[in-house]
């Protein structure tokens, strides 16, 4: 599963469904091995779409005080590693979701995030400049990811 979380509201933070959408050309490919899913903002609410999944890639802005557009992939050891809800604009992350999935026993085998380092989160519509200009180099990396997610379920 592809889980793209984030707000269209806040400029950058609406990154994950900007690259949903630019990976639905590569969804034959995959496959019903993969399904793509635009959570919003609907945070918890995502539980009962993730629960008992062998594997989920989260799209969604992240800050880490890297340069702006910057591409991040972290894997589930290092995203339940982060202290405070890790590093998202808004509630209900990645890192939230997989805590509560464990407390159900629900954790998937393979997890990564496949973010971008927001260049501003402030009310707005559209991506800023940076984080536009690498939207390709991220859909690379999810690209990566899910092949190597597909192939370890093989």
């Amino acid at each position: 599963m592809i889980l793209a979380i984030g707000n269209r509201l806040l400029q950058d933070d609406g990154v994950g469904m900007e690259l949903l959408s630019k990976l639905a050309p590569f969804h034959e490919e995959w496959g019903t091995a993969v399904e793509l899913i635009d959570g919003g903002t609907c945070g918890l609410a995502l539980l009962g779409a993730v629960l008992d999944r062998a594997a989920v890639v989260f799209l969604d802005a992240v800050k880490l005080g890297a340069e702006p557009g910057s591409v991040h992939v972290l894997r589930k050891g290092e995203l339940l590693g982060m202290s405070g809800h890790g590093s998202t604009a808004h509630e209900g992350g990645a890192k939230d979701i997989l805590a509560a999935l464990a407390l159900l026993g629900g954790t998937p085998r393979e997890v990564a995030v496949v973010g971008m380092e927001p260049a501003s989160v402030a009310t707005g519509i559209g991506l800023s400049e940076a984080v536009e200009a690498r939207l390709g180099e991220a859909v690379n990396r999810v690209r990566e990811v899910v092949g190597q997610f597909i192939q370890a379920g093989r």
